[in-house]
């Protein structure tokens, strides 16, 4: 599938559209309205009222309804921050508005709809990019560096585990999160499978394990604080993966501790151990343990530390430059891939084989600055 190389005609900061002014909105405006090579030209959201309020919020010139989005002659990238059961739809009205299109995770709920996703841009000659961005943060930059550098030997093995009550207690609107689409599983997960398909590349099978604490939820706080909703997805999952050269990784997605621990990813090499910074997070020191040492070497991440949207900047200005962008639609998919498979897994008891691969990204300079004007 095609790479999306081809340059745009087009000079100077690169024209955003956001569509979907939800919570996460506020950290992508918050960066892109910052970027000099990107301009948001208009917010758009099913609720208009919303995506007004959201816009004048942050200066953007214009607001109103998806296709309002969609027809903006000055838009090139669409950054779909939509729920999850619309990525592909929204997205796919993108590409055929002949609009590149950036979209929050999940890249999609099933194979067959990210299949057809990709092979709708590919055949309009338009790129998919995809969070998670977070790889492309200083903390996981740096980690990946001195992995391929070789600090902890051959890599072999990882240990990955996020664990928290869930969201329901400060998130406005939760129910979501507990539904096809979502659960720690396709919310969380991606970051750290993520992480590990660009340590390993890709993955060949998985098998996981899942269980659901409790049937339904409550909101613990905003203005829906008190409404039950209904849990229909496993709200703890634990998996293990093998990727095509060998390495194992083990990993725990639970919405169901008490005890919040997150951000934790170690990769084990044949000559020591690397604990990573949080992968949903942008920067973050790292500790290296090296074999036959007890005393391990804190390292500082080295590298830019702006937060999400920083993926849509890397594919603005790989469309300017002509080149793949980093974030590609391929690699989410096979992170979908891998937790479809995971999923399957829990409902049938058996390892599932996956039939997508992906290549890890070529690192950022270490210098790649999101701040500079590049474009103008």
């Amino acid at each position: 599938m095609s790479t999306g190389t081809t340059g745009s005609p087009r000079t100077g900061p690169v024209g955003v559209a956001i569509i979907g002014a939800g919570v996460i909105s506020k950290e992508y405006l918050t960066n892109l309205t910052s970027f000099p090579d990107v301009k948001v030209h208009i917010v758009a959201d099913m609720f208009e009222e919303v995506a007004a309020a959201r816009a004048a919020e942050f200066g953007v010139p214009a607001s109103g309804g998806v296709q309002d989005a969609l027809d903006h002659p000055d838009v090139e990238i669409v950054v779909n921050l939509t729920i999850p059961a619309a990525h592909v739809e929204v997205a796919t009205a993108a590409v055929a508005a002949g609009k590149h299109v950036w979209s929050e995770k999940p890249f999609s709920l099933d194979r067959e709809s990210g299949i057809g996703l990709l092979k709708t841009a590919d055949a309009a000659g338009v790129r998919l990019g995809c969070a998670p961005d977070t790889f492309l943060g200083a903390g996981l930059q740096t980690a990946l560096r001195l992995v391929a550098r070789g600090d902890i030997g051959v890599p072999l093995t990882a240990l990955t585990l996020m664990q928290s009550p869930g969201p329901e207690s400060w998130h406005p609107n939760p129910a979501f999160l507990f539904q096809e689409g979502a659960g720690p599983l396709f919310d969380i997960g991606p970051y750290y499978l993520t992480t590990l398909v660009q340590t390993f590349g890709a993955i060949t099978k998985v098998a996981g394990f899942g269980s659901t604490s409790r049937q339904t939820r409550t909101i613990g706080s905003g203005p829906k604080a008190g409404e039950v909703f209904d849990v229909t997805v496993p709200s703890h999952v634990s998996a293990i993966a093998q990727f095509a050269n060998g390495e194992s990784s083990q990993s725990i997605f639970s919405f169901d501790s008490p005890l919040k621990r997150a951000g934790f990813v170690e990769v084990t090499g044949t000559e020591g151990t690397l604990a990573f910074p949080d992968p949903n997070n942008f920067t973050g020191d790292l500790t290296l343990t090296r074999r036959g040492s007890d005393e391990p070497e804190v390292i500082p991440a080295v590298g830019a530390t702006s937060t999400r949207g920083s993926g849509v900047l890397e594919m603005a200005r790989a469309l300017r430059e002509g080149r793949p962008h980093r974030a590609q639609g391929e690699m989410a998919y096979h992170v979908l891939d891998a937790m479809v498979s995971i999923a399957e897994s829990i409902d049938t008891g058996e390892f599932v084989s996956l039939s997508s691969s992906a290549t890890a990204a070529e690192p950022l300079p270490e210098d790649w600055d999101p701040q500079a004007s590049t474009l103008s």
